[in-house]
């Protein structure tokens, strides 16, 4: 699989902010209730959210524009008939 960066400069900037930002806050909530699974599984989403902004890759983004390729390619007359 070839990882081609997707995204732009702006969205990685974002992606980042957003990513410290809640990893931040639930370590701060994991400091006072360990046990909680849902706070380790906020803090994997953001740590995901981090490296997709440094990498500028989104596998969301990469399987839509996918999908949308084999769309078009495909040529199944209805959607054709409607652009």
């Amino acid at each position: 699989m070839k990882v081609q960066q997707n995204i732009g400069i702006v969205n990685a900037l974002i992606r980042i902010t957003f990513g410290f930002t809640v990893l931040a806050w639930t370590t701060a909530k994991l400091v006072k209730k360990p046990w909680r699974e849902s706070y380790i599984l906020m803090a994997a989403l953001a740590a995901m959210k981090i490296g997709e902004g440094i990498l500028k890759f989104c596998p969301v983004t990469a399987l839509y524009k996918k999908s949308q390729g084999l769309l078009n390619s495909e040529g199944s007359g209805k959607w054709d008939e409607k652009q």
